[in-house]
C-alpha cells in the first residue's frame, strides 16, 4: 500500500465519521469546563500574569533596581591601603557578581562573565546551579531545568535583555542549553519584585544579559575552540563520543565611540551517551493485582525496560548588537539573537514484562526486607527496541530599546521586541520479537536485586540471532481504539510554534526638592503571545496482507530482519544483559506500513493558546538619607489586565465511530500586584534589604488549553454508581484557569569587605494561593452521551445512576506555604593573609520548607515539584600568574523531578539527593608571542553521579536510573 494515500484514506475516513448529535454533546464539556472553574470562588479568584514584557537596558534613575554591571568598575577590586589589584578570570566574574548585588535594591544573585565570551561554566543553567537557592534537574545529562527557592521552572519566567521570550520547550519552561553561554556578560536572578519588572514569576526572574559594544574600552576579536570526549564511552554504533563548540566575538566601536557593534558566532556538536533503566512498577508477590506491601505482600519486580542511549546536541547560532549614542540626550540599541539546534536519540533496549506477564518459577524467589531478591520467570516474551528521536527547533529574537532624554530630569524609554520560535519533533519506535503477541519461541529470565535497588537481568536466548528475532508486535499492545492492531513501529511527529511580540513605554523623572523621594517612573506594557501545538501519530505494521494493520483484516503478523538494517550489536552489560540486536530505526520503518492514529486521545493533542496582556505601572523612588543612614527603594504597583483564550478540539467515540469538534472559548481579568523594596546601610558597606511584593505566574501552557479526549467505556457499564466506575469520563485542560499567585515577603542582610568578597543571609515567606490542581475532578451529568450505548446498556446506565462521571480538569483551587532561608560567603583568601593571594572560597546553603493544599484533598500535604529541601554549592580556587584552577561540588536533597513517560507525558517521581563535583585547571599566556592565548581543561560530574527516582516513597522502589558517567573538555581560547 502506497504510505501517503494510506494516511489520506485514514484522514477522509476520520471526517466521514463524525456524529453531529456527539459533536454536540462533547460542545457541552466546554460549557462544564467553565462551570466547574467558576464553582468554587476560591478557584476563580483574581491572580496575576507573568506573560508581560519586562524591564529593558536604559538609563536608570537613581535607586535602578537592576543595575548594569558593565557600566562601571568593581569597587571592590583594590584593597583599601595597598597598591591597586588587578583581577582577571574567576574573581573579574565574582567581583562583577557581587557589585550587581550590592547596588541593587531588589534581592539579586548573579553570574558573570570572566571574560568576552566565557561564562564560568560549561553552560548558562550549570552556572546558575551556583547561587544560592538555585537548582538543577539533569535532563539527558545536561542540565537544564531550573528551580528557584524550591520552585520548578513552572513558577519562574526567564529573559533576554528584559525581555520576556519564547520557548522551544513544550510549555513556558526556558530550556537553557537553547542558549549559548558565550552569548552573554552577566545573568541575574532576580528573587524580590519591583514594579517595573513586568515578568516577575513567582519564584524568581533570569535575565539573560548580552554585551554592550559601548561599554568596552577597545576593539575585541575573540576565538575559541573546545574537543569534548564522554568518559563513559559510545554507547550505540551510530553514536558519538567525541564533540567540539566553536565561538567568535568581535566587539568595536565607530564615529568617536558613539555608535558600537558586538557579533557573536557558535557552533556546538555535544554528544551523551548513557545507561538507563526503568521499572515498570511492584506488584504484590503473592497477588500480582494490587501494588505490593513489604509487610504483608513483598514487592516484586513487575516488569524492567534497560536501555543505552546516544544523543548527540547540535546546535549554531548568532548574536549581534547596534548601541548608538550620539548625545547623552538619545540612546539607541538594536539586539538580534538566533539559534538553530537538532538533536538526534538513538536509544536501544529491550523490555521484559516479568511479574506482571508470569508469576515467578516455584522455588526460585527469595526474600529479604519484604522485597524480592531473587527469581526466575519462564515461559516469558520481551520486546526488543529500537528508537530513534530527533528534534529540530529555530529560535529568533529581536528587541529595539530606545532612551529619550526629555529634560534635565525626565527620560522617555520605548522598547519594542519580537520573538518566535518554532520546533518539530519526530519519535520513531520499532519493536521485534520472536513472535507477534508472545508467540515464538519464550524466554527463561533470572533477576537479581542490586544494592542499588535496581535489578540485574540475565536472559537465556540470544537477541543478536536474526534466525530467532523477527520485526513484529511481540507483546500484541497494539490497539488503534477500536480494533486491535499489528503494531511494529509506532511515529508520533509533536509540533509546537511560540510566538511573543511587545511593546513598551516609559517616562522616569526627578523630584527636585522632596527628600528622600528621589524620583518616579510610570508605564505601560501589551504583550500578544500565541503557543501552538499539534500532534500527528501513526502506527506502522508489517506489509502484504490486511488493511489498517488491523488483526482481524488478516494483518501480516511478522517479518524477517533484513541484514541491510544489521547494525553493530550493543550491550546492556550493566543490568547483566549481553549483546542485543542493534537495527537502523528508520530503515526498519521503511519497510512497514503506516495508518494514521485516529484514536481520540491523539487528535485531542491539537489545541492553541493566545494571551493579550496589558500591564501599566506607577512607583515612588526613594535614594538619600533617613535616621543618618543611606538608604534606597520603591513603592509602586502593577495592573495587569489580561484577555486569554484557547482553541482545540474535543474527540471522543460513538458507536466505534471517532467524533471530533473544533472548540474555542477565552477569559478576562484584572490583576493589581503592589510591591515595595527598601535596602538601607546600617553598618559601613552592611545593607539590609526587605521586599514586599505580590507577583504571580501563569500555568503551564497545556494546562490553559480547551481540548478535551472524551472517553465511552462499554465495559464499566454495570459496574454501579460510583463515579469512578462510570462509562463516561473526560479529559483536558481549563481554558479559564488563572495564574498562581504568592503574596512574598523578603529580607537580607549584606556584608561587603573591603578586600573584596561579601557574605549574605536572606530569608523569605511566600503565600500561594489559586495554586494549580492539575489532578482536579469534577462530577458531570454525561446524559447526552448515553446514546453512543446499546438500548440494553443505557437501562443499566440508567437504573444505576451511573451516567454522572468524572470530568478532568486543572482548577485553581489549592493554597501553600514556602519558608526559607540562604546563605551565601564569597572569600578571597588574601583577606586573611597575603600568602595566599589568588585563592578564594565561594560557598552557599538553603533550606526550603514548604506545604501546599489542595482542596480537593485539604488533610493531603502535596510536594512542590523540584524542591530540594538542603542545597549546598562550594566553589575553590587559585588564579594568579595566568594559572587558574578551580572545583566546584554542588549538592541537593530529593526532589520531585518531572521526566518524560510514556508517550512522552510528564511524570513525577521522587528523585535521590545528588552531590556532583566538577573541576578545571587553565593558564593564559601573559607575554611573548603566545600573548592572549589561553588553554583550559575541565571535567564534569567527577564523581560519576547517578540519577535515581523512586516511588511511593520508598527509595527501595527505584522507578528510574540513568548514569551519565564523566565528560571532559579541553580547549583553546585567543585573544587578537
Amino acid at each position: 500500500m502506497d504510505r501517503s494515500s494510506s494516511i489520506s484514506s485514514a484522514r477522509t475516513r476520520l471526517v466521514s465519521h463524525a456524529s453531529g448529535g456527539a459533536l454536540a454533546a462533547a460542545l457541552l464539556l466546554v460549557a462544564a469546563a467553565a462551570q466547574a472553574q467558576e464553582a468554587p470562588p476560591q478557584a476563580n479568584a483574581p491572580t496575576a500574569n507573568p506573560t508581560a514584557e519586562a524591564t529593558v537596558d536604559q538609563p536608570a534613575p537613581p535607586a535602578d533596581p537592576t543595575p548594569d554591571a558593565n557600566a562601571n568598575p568593581d569597587p571592590t577590586a583594590t584593597d583599601a591601603g595597598a597598591d591597586e589589584i588587578v583581577v582577571t578570570g574567576i574573581r573579574a566574574s565574582l567581583a562583577k557578581s557581587a557589585e550587581i548585588k550590592r547596588n541593587s535594591t531588589i534581592i539579586v544573585d548573579s553570574v558573570s562573565a570572566e571574560d568576552i565570551g566565557k561564562l564560568p561554566d560549561v553552560s548558562v543553567a550549570d552556572s546558575l546551579a551556583r547561587l544560592p537557592g538555585v537548582t538543577a534537574q539533569r535532563v539527558e545529562g545536561r542540565d537544564q531545568s531550573l528551580s528557584i527557592r524550591g520552585l520548578g521552572p513552572d513558577f519562574s519566567t526567564t529573559l533576554l535583555n528584559g525581555r520576556e521570550q519564547v520557548t522551544t520547550g513544550d510549555n513556558r519552561g526556558v530550556e537553557f542549553d537553547q542558549y549559548p553561554s558565550e552569548f552573554f556578560s552577566n545573568v541575574n536572578v532576580y528573587k524580590s519584585a519591583d514594579a517595573s519588572l513586568i515578568a516577575a514569576g513567582v519564584s524568581g526572574t533570569v535575565d539573560l544579559r548580552m554585551l554592550r559594544p559601548l561599554d568596552q574600552k577597545e576593539r575585541l576579536f575573540v576565538v575559541s575552540a573546545r574537543g569534548q570526549m564522554n568518559g563513559i564511552g559510545k554507547r550505540n554504533p551510530d553514536g558519538q563520543r567525541y564533540g567540539y563548540r566553536a565561538t567568535a566575538t568581535f566587539v568595536d566601536k565607530f564615529a568617536g565611540d558613539t555608535l558600537g557593534i558586538s557579533i557573536g558566532l557558535a557552533a556546538q556538536e555535544s554528544p551523551t551517551n548513557y545507561d538507563k533503566y526503568e521499572a515498570w512498577g511492584y506488584p504484590g508477590l503473592n497477588d500480582r493485582n494490587v501494588n505490593c506491601d513489604a509487610a504483608g505482600n513483598p514487592c516484586l519486580l513487575g516488569g524492567a525496560k534497560p536501555y543505552v542511549q546516544s544523543n548527540l546536541l547540535k546546535r549554531y547560532g548568532g548574536v549581534g548588537t547596534i548601541e548608538w549614542q550620539p548625545s547623552d540626550s538619545f540612546h539607541s540599541t538594536f539586539d538580534a539573537l538566533y539559534t538553530h539546534f537538532e538533536e538526534t536519540q538513538h536509544l536501544r533496549g529491550i523490555e521484559f514484562p516479568l511479574g506482571y506477564n508470569v508469576a515467578p518459577n516455584p522455588g526460585s524467589v527469595t526474600v529479604q526486607d519484604g522485597y524480592v531478591q531473587t527469581a526466575t520467570f519462564s515461559p516469558q516474551y520481551t520486546v526488543q527496541r529500537n528508537d530513534l528521536n530527533e528534534r529540530r527547533a529555530d529560535m529568533y529574537s529581536f528587541g529595539w530599546n530606545n532612551d529619550l532624554k526629555l529634560s534635565d530630569s525626565v527620560h522617555l524609554n520605548v522598547d519594542a521586541s519580537w520573538s518566535h520560535a518554532n520546533r518539530q519533533d519526530e519519535l520513531i519506535e520499532t519493536y521485534s520479537g520472536t513472535g507477534y503477541g508472545g508467540t515464538g519461541q519464550r524466554d527463561t529470565i533470572t533477576i537479581t536485586r542490586q544494592n542499588t535497588g535496581i535489578y540485574s537481568i540475565v536472559p537465556t536466548l540470544d537477541y543478536t540471532n536474526t534466525d530467532v528475532i523477527r520485526i513484529t508486535d511481540p507483546g500484541g499492545w497494539g490497539y488503534n481504539g477500536t480494533n486491535a492492531v499489528v503494531q511494529a513501529g509506532f511515529q508520533n511527529r509533536p509540533k509546537f510554534s511560540d510566538d511573543l511580540k511587545s511593546l513598551r513605554a516609559s517616562l522616569a523623572g526627578d523630584f527636585a526638592d522632596l527628600g528622600v523621594i528621589r524620583g518616579w517612573e510610570v508605564g505601560a506594557n501589551y504583550s500578544q503571545r500565541e503557543k501552538k501545538a499539534q500532534y500527528t501519530s501513526y502506527f506502522y505494521c508489517p506489509s502484504g496482507m490486511g488493511t489498517g494493520c488491523t488483526v482481524a483484516s488478516g494483518t501480516t503478523q511478522s517479518i524477517a530482519v533484513p541484514s541491510d538494517v544489521v547494525l553493530d550489536p550493543v550491550s546492556l552489560g550493566f543490568i547483566g544483559v549481553p549483546n542485543i540486536l542493534a537495527l537502523d530505526s528508520r530503515g526498519v520503518l521503511d519497510l512497514l506500513t503506516p495508518v494514521f492514529d485516529n484514536r481520540p486521545e491523539s487528535l485531542a493533542k491539537v489545541w492553541g493558546v493566545k494571551e493579550k496582556v496589558a500591564t501599566g505601572y506607577a512607583k515612588l523612588v526613594f535614594d538619600g538619607t533617613a535616621g543618618g543612614k543611606a538608604m534606597k527603594g520603591s513603592l509602586g504597583v502593577q495592573v495587569v489586565h489580561t484577555d486569554q483564550s484557547s482553541d482545540g478540539r474535543i474527540a471522543g467515540l460513538n458507536a466505534g465511530a471517532v467524533t471530533l469538534s473544533e472548540v474555542s472559548g477565552g477569559a478576562k481579568y484584572t490583576n493589581v500586584l503592589p510591591s515595595a523594596t527598601l535596602s538601607v546601610e546600617l553598618i559601613p558597606s552592611g545593607f539590609v534589604k526587605v521586599g514586599a511584593s505580590q507577583t504571580m505566574v501563569r500555568p503551564r501552557l497545556d494546562q490553559e488549553r480547551i481540548s478535551q479526549n472524551v472517553a465511552i467505556t462499554p465495559g464499566n457499564v454495570g459496574r454501579g454508581s460510583d463515579p469512578l466506575n462510570s462509562p463516561f469520563s473526560s479529559d483536558g485542560g481549563n481554558f479559564q484557569l488563572r495564574p498562581y499567585k504568592s503574596t512574598n515577603i523578603d529580607m537580607s542582610f549584606e556584608k561587603y569587605f573591603p578586600g573584596g568578597g561579601y557574605v549574605a543571609l536572606t530569608g523569605y515567606y511566600k503565600r500561594l494561593t489559586d495554586y494549580v490542581d492539575p489532578n482536579n475532578n469534577v462530577l458531570y451529568d454525561f446524559s447526552p452521551l448515553l446514546s453512543s450505548l446499546t438500548p440494553e446498556q443505557q437501562a443499566i446506565v440508567r437504573a444505576q445512576n451511573a451516567q454522572n462521571g468524572l470530568f478532568k480538569l486543572p482548577a485553581n483551587s489549592g493554597r501553600g506555604e514556602i519558608l526559607g532561608a540562604e546563605a551565601t560567603l564569597s572569600l578571597p583568601l588574601r583577606m586573611l593573609t597575603r600568602s595566599l593571594d589568588g585563592f578564594g572560597l565561594f560557598g552557599s546553603g538553603s533550606y526550603t520548607s514548604s506545604a501546599v493544599r489542595y482542596d480537593s484533598a485539604p488533610a493531603d500535604t502535596q510536594t512542590v515539584p523540584g524542591l530540594s529541601k538542603w542545597v549546598l554549592n562550594g566553589t575553590a580556587y587559585f588564579e594568579k600568574w595566568g594559572f587558574q584552577a578551580r572545583t566546584t561540588y554542588r549538592y541537593r536533597s530529593s526532589f520531585l523531578a518531572e521526566v518524560r513517560g510514556l508517550s512522552a507525558t510528564p511524570e513525577l517521581n521522587t528523585a535521590k539527593a545528588e552531590g556532583i563535583l566538577d573541576a578545571q585547571i587553565g593558564y593564559e599566556f601573559q607575554s611573548g608571542p603566545l600573548q592572549g592565548l589561553a588553554i583550559l581543561a575541565q571535567a564534569k560530574n567527577l564523581t560519576d553521579q547517578e540519577f535515581y527516582q523512586y516511588t511511593n516513597g520508598d527509595p527501595r522502589q527505584v522507578r528510574r536510573y540513568q548514569r551519565y558517567g564523566t565528560d571532559y573538555y579541553v580547549g583553546l581560547t585567543y585573544r587578537f
